[in-house]
């Protein structure tokens, strides 16, 4: 019998027994884990450091504070514990946070659930790194954001990443589901925020009706459809809306576009998670103008739209449209900032 298929109360029990540190169950749980053939990418992308996740939680021990503990004895219920959720991470095939209920982004801690996303948007760099260094090159005011919208919120990460990064400026996060809303509540509360983050459910900026913002955040489903197809079970354990955006991945894309003018400020600009989508990004949208902001995972990864570059939208949002830019002839002007 493999690795991989043996029984789990038989695997935890031997590797209980011959196990005595955390070193030997790190060992342990890597070996499973390549044996099973798991999936990454909610916070991690190898075997260990998502066995790390899982017994430095297991062990109520600091995360990422592997090394000091890899020594450390273990006792027999502790490895018994430990062990036991290393089997369920290859049991279940779901992302290691939805096991433990916690992820980490950007230093802080989120509660999480399959209610929403496993938080880990690309964005999150984007606000502390490029977009800092985008608007010390495009000259806005000090008091610049006044206001900020987490569109497409979840489990909202991103909004408190967002009060957290400009103090002074209001915070609003919205989404659909209101499953996802009720975590960001709690999630709100584990921060202290509830009083600063403003919560709306809607469709879009419908939950939003009348009120324009300085920066928009935007992590839309933008997975296309071959690849939708494609997700190893730990991504198709999220909430499917929050990742299918149709057989372009732009469904979604296509209207948060269309609206964002009317909710922009006349210097707002829109901050947008695409993934490994611009080649579907950028044939959807010729004659667009916009900046490319790079981020550790790639340089055409996450967008940043103008207000300028949209024109104006109706009052409402629901009908509005892109004035889209283009250089004569109707060549696209596309620009990746480059002070990042």
């Amino acid at each position: 019998m493999s690795p991989a298929r043996e029984r789990p109360v038989v695997a935890v029990e031997t590797a209980a027994r011959e196990s005595r540190t955390l070193r030997d169950l790190m060992r342990h749980a890597v070996t499973r884990f390549e044996a099973a053939g798991l999936a990454y990418g909610h916070g991690t992308d190898n075997a260990w450091d998502e066995a790390a996740v899982l017994l430095l939680w297991a062990l109520h021990l600091p995360p990422e504070r592997l090394e000091p503990f890899l020594d450390a004895r273990i006792s027999k219920a502790e490895r018994h514990a430990a062990l036991a959720l290393v089997e369920e991470r290859m049991r279940a095939r779901v992302p290691a946070a939805y096991l433990t209920g916690e992820a980490w982004l950007r230093g802080l801690s989120f509660a999480c659930d399959a209610r929403a996303l496993v938080p880990r948007s690309l964005l999150a760099e984007a606000l502390e790194e490029a977009l800092p260094a985008w608007l010390e090159c495009h000259g806005h005011a000090a008091s610049w954001p006044a206001g900020v919208l987490d569109l497409c919120t979840g489990g909202g990460s991103l909004a408190i990443l967002a009060a957290l990064h400009f103090p002074d400026a209001r915070v609003s996060a919205a989404d659909l589901s209101e499953d996802a809303l009720a975590l960001a509540a709690e999630n709100l509360a584990r921060h202290g925020l509830e009083e600063r983050i403003a919560l709306h459910r809607g469709d879009l900026f419908a939950a939003v009706a009348g009120q324009r913002f300085d920066l928009v955040l935007c992590n839309p489903p933008y997975v296309n459809e071959e690849s939708m197809r494609r997700l190893p079970p730990e991504f198709r354990a999220e909430p499917r809306a929050a990742l299918a955006g149709g057989a372009d991945g732009m469904d979604l894309v296509r209207r948060v576009l269309a609206q964002a003018p009317a909710h922009l400020s006349r210097d707002g600009v829109l901050v947008l998670e695409i993934g490994h989508e611009a080649r579907h990004f950028e044939a959807a949208f010729p004659s667009l103008e916009f900046h490319y902001l790079p981020v550790t995972a790639g340089e055409r990864m996450v967008v940043l739209v103008e207000a300028a570059q949209l024109g104006t939208g109706t009052a409402d949002g629901t009908a509005a449209t892109p004035q889209l830019a283009s250089r004569p002839g109707g060549r696209a002007r596309r620009r990746r900032s480059r002070a990042a």
